[in-house]
C-alpha cells in the first residue's frame, strides 16, 4: 500500500524527500481508500508542513519524539519496556521481515515505526490491516497523547487507525492519558537521566543493603538490555530503503 510508505516518510525525521516529491505524495492520498475526513485532513497536514521551513519542521519533531518515551516511535518500548521480553520480539520481527525477502538498510530498531509501516507496504492490503491491528492499541495509544499535546501528528495515527478499520475505544484510551504526567519537561528529562550518587566505604555498605528501597524503574533498568544480533544485514537482499537516509 502506497499510502503506508507515505506516513511512514512523514513520521520519519523530516528531510527534503517529501518536498521534492509533493506532487506524488498528493497523489497518493487523494487515491487512498481512506474515509474523507482522513484524506482531507492528512492532506492539509502534508501541505502545512511543506510551506514550513524545514528546520522549524524538525524543529517540532525534535520536540514530539525526540524527547522522553511516551511518544517514541519503538514499537515494542511501550509493551515491553527494555526488559529481555522486547529483545526477543525484535528479533522475531527481525526474522518477518527476512521471510519477505526483506533486508534492513539502515542502522535502526526492526520496531521503529516508519521502518515497520515500510514492511506492510509489501503485505497487501488485508496483511497490512491484520499488522496494524495486532498493534492497534500502541497506535491509539500515542494518537491520544498527540491529541492532548494539540500536535497535527495526531492525524497520522487515526489515518492508519482508518486503514485498519480499527474499533478501538477511543473513550477509554483518552482518559487514561489525560491523568498521565508529560516527560518531556526540563524536569522530568532531568530525573530520567539524573546519576545516582557515588559513595565509598560502610556509606557504600549501607546504600547496597537499602538498595530493595530504591530500586529503579523498568525504564531505567540497564541490567536488563538484551543486546541483538545485526550479522547478516550487510549481505544481498532486498532492503527496506524507505526510511534510509
Amino acid at each position: 500500500m502506497d499510502l503506508l510508505r507515505v506516513i511512514s516518510r512523514l513520521l520519519d525525521y523530516p528531510d527534503t524527500f517529501l518536498a521534492d516529491h509533493e506532487r506524488e505524495v498528493l497523489g497518493v492520498i487523494r487515491s487512498a481508500n481512506i474515509s474523507l475526513v482522513s484524506r482531507t485532513e492528512l492532506e492539509h497536514f502534508v501541505e502545512t508542513h511543506l510551506a514550513k521551513d524545514l528546520m522549524d519542521w524538525q524543529a517540532e519533531y525534535d520536540a514530539l519524539f525526540e524527547r522522553g518515551r511516551s511518544l517514541g516511535l519503538w514499537l515494542f518500548e511501550h509493551v515491553h519496556g527494555e526488559s529481555r521480553d522486547r529483545g526477543q520480539a525484535m528479533v522475531d520481527l527481525t526474522a518477518k521481515y527476512r521471510e519477505a525477502g526483506l533486508e534492513i538498510s539502515q542502522h535502526q530498531l526492526p520496531d521503529y515505526l516508519p521502518m515497520f509501516l515500510e514492511f506492510l507496504a509489501t503485505q497487501g492490503e488485508e496483511g497490512a490491516k491484520e499488522w496494524l491491528l495486532d498493534v492497534e492499541h500502541i497506535l491509539a495509544l500515542l494518537l491520544c497523547r498527540l491529541e492532548k499535546r494539540g500536535s497535527p501528528y495526531a492525524v497520522l495515527f487515526e489515518t492508519l487507525l482508518d486503514v485498519a478499520c480499527s474499533q478501538v475505544d477511543l473513550t477509554e484510551m483518552r482518559a487514561q492519558v489525560a491523568n498521565e504526567k508529560r516527560d518531556d519537561t526540563k524536569k522530568a528529562i532531568d530525573k530520567e537521566w539524573e546519576e545516582e550518587e557515588v559513595t565509598f566505604g560502610a556509606d557504600s555498605l549501607e546504600k547496597s543493603c537499602d538498595q530493595a528501597a530504591r530500586r529503579p524503574s523498568e525504564s531505567q533498568r540497564k541490567d536488563l538490555d538484551v543486546p541483538l544480533n545485526w550479522v547478516g544485514f550487510n549481505e544481498a537482499g532486498p532492503a527496506l530503503e524507505g526510511v534510509a537516509k
